[in-house]
């Protein structure tokens, strides 16, 4: 695990976008799967301003989504297909053609979720996981405890994921209770896997994450023995020493 700790929340987005695009110009056909959430999209909004420069070519991208809410309506806007859509796929200029869907508004979502898993297997799974830490260290809607084999599935949101997402919802009490998620023994298996970090807030679950013991009761712990992960935060998400932990990387100061 390589921990890059940047200044503020704007170094840290040139860093992360810095990483992305050096995956995606070595492999313009790309499997990635991006998580949504307030942490990532200017990185998402840096790698589109690439693109429309024609530093980046992101049309072969192959997309699978990592989240979505279950049993809300296809139409409602605070779908997370829909930020998908609005944040990363049309900015960057990738055919939705390209997306792979996880469905939570489907009659039998338990057989999407298989077919998902399938899709990401036959694709030869994910090339990049580009993931957030949520605030009981889950990752997508991962809720602890999440063992490293557990699949994709339907989850209870847990209480600390209801009171994160109340912002969006307009209140706690109408966030949805379920989900889906990509499941952890694909996340953990992604050929690269970048984790972005923000906020004093997010401090002491992200102390978990790198320090901690790997359990599943911190599913971003198991990153731990993952291969190629590499932690981008900025300091007020680590506080803490870094020596011995920083990467010096060339891309990391561009």
């Amino acid at each position: 695990m390589r921990l890059i700790v940047t200044e503020d929340y704007d170094s840290l987005s040139r860093v992360g976008a810095n990483f992305v695009a050096e995956i995606i110009a070595a492999n313009p056909a790309a499997t990635v799967v991006p998580a949504m959430g307030d942490t990532p999209m200017r990185i998402y909004a840096e790698l589109a301003a690439r693109r429309q420069r024609r530093e980046l070519d992101t049309l072969q991208i192959r997309v699978f989504q990592l989240d979505e809410y279950a049993g809300i309506d296809t139409e409602d806007p605070r779908l997370l297909y829909g930020w998908l859509l609005r944040s990363f796929v049309a900015p960057l200029g990738i055919p939705e053609s390209n997306v792979v869907r996880l469905r939570g508004d489907v009659e039998d979502v338990q057989a999407a979720c298989r077919d998902y898993e399938s899709a990401a297997h036959e694709a030869g799974g994910f090339d990049l996981a580009i993931l957030g830490l949520g605030p009981n260290g889950h990752l997508g809607f991962n809720e602890p405890p999440s063992e490293p084999d557990a699949p994709t599935r339907v989850v209870e949101l847990t209480d600390e994921s209801l009171e994160s997402n109340a912002r969006y919802w307009g209140g706690k009490d109408r966030v949805p209770r379920t989900a889906v998620t990509a499941g952890m023994d694909l996340l953990l298996a992604s050929k690269q896997i970048l984790l972005v970090v923000s906020g004093e807030h997010k401090s002491e679950i992200l102390r978990r994450t790198i320090n901690g013991p790997a359990t599943p009761e911190v599913p971003a712990s198991l990153l731990q023995h993952a291969a190629n992960v590499t932690v981008i935060a900025d300091r007020a998400s680590w506080p803490f020493s870094t020596a011995g932990t920083q990467d010096s990387d060339s891309w990391a100061g561009k």
